[in-house]
């Protein structure tokens, strides 16, 4: 018998191990507590990965190009699209990452 038997009503999810509602798991048997903690644990990761990489544009502006003042809001908004692109980029990378790791979270009862 496998961890889906299809008598069963209720499925033990495959991250933290509680019983849940077949209804309440997704496809990789987890639950909805599990994967808001996995996006959670992902958006602080893509955070710092983000501001890392707003701060190396940055840097590579005001060291490499050395810009006027007639064009400073440009490149501010060039360092706010790095952010902003490179934190939701990294934000689904460490996700997926997170979802395909098979780990047990900390105090998880299974």
């Amino acid at each position: 018998m496998g961890i889906r038997d299809s008598i069963a009503d209720e499925i033990q999810c495959s991250r933290c191990g509680e019983l849940r509602d077949r209804s309440d798991v997704d496809r990789l048997l987890w639950c909805v507590g599990c994967r808001a903690r996995a996006r959670l644990i992902a958006a602080r990761r893509a955070r710092i990965a983000a501001t890392v990489l707003a701060a190396i544009v940055a840097g590579y502006i005001w060291g490499i190009i050395r810009p006027t003042d007639v064009v400073i809001g440009g490149w501010i908004a060039t360092v706010i699209a790095a952010y902003w692109i490179g934190g939701r980029l990294a934000r689904e990378i460490f996700y997926g990452i997170e979802r395909s790791n098979r780990k047990r979270y900390p105090g998880s009862t299974g």
